[in-house]
């Protein structure tokens, strides 16, 4: 077995969840769910199959993000593995009903940060181990720094 990592490539400005799922039709309910959960979202998706034809499934609402979810889908060439890459709303928008999805087996992240895919390949594919999710810490906050995060959180519009 080879292990390896693969550096997402995230549009400016967009976020992306990456996870497990297990059936083709994990596509059209993506899709649905994205679009059932806001108006505003702009979004691309892609599929990666692993068995029968083996092809990268693909939907999304915006044409440089399905792009880009094909262009790392390639890249990670995991089976089973999906990714979304979004616009216009957080991952903790969607999230949960990602979650609920009946195909979806696992969430390996959902951000804004640089990600890197450690994949395992062994002799007929490739899997997924894990995620690397931004950087290592720096520290532990200040009391200016807890301040600053509640700043956030409001001027986002996450709290009163």
């Amino acid at each position: 077995m080879e292990l390896k990592t693969v550096a997402i490539a995230l549009p400016e400005g967009a976020n992306l969840i990456l996870g497990q799922a297990h059936f083709i039709k994990t596509v059209e309910d993506l899709y649905e769910i994205m679009v059932g959960t806001s108006t505003q979202v702009k979004f691309g998706l892609a599929f990666c199959e692993a068995s029968g034809p083996c092809l990268i499934r693909m939907a999304g609402n915006d044409q440089d993000l399905q792009k880009a979810a094909v262009q790392n889908a390639e890249a990670i060439a995991a089976g089973h593995s999906f990714i979304l890459i979004l616009k216009d709303a957080y991952p903790i928008n969607v999230l949960n009903a990602i979650k609920q999805c009946q195909e979806v087996c696992q969430i390996y992240c959902a951000t804004a940060n640089p990600v890197e895919v450690i994949i395992a390949e062994g002799s007929h594919g490739r899997g997924i181990l894990g995620v690397i999710d931004g950087f290592s810490p720096k520290g532990v906050e200040t009391p200016e720094d807890i301040q600053a995060r509640q700043q956030l959180l409001r001027t986002i519009g996450y709290k009163l």
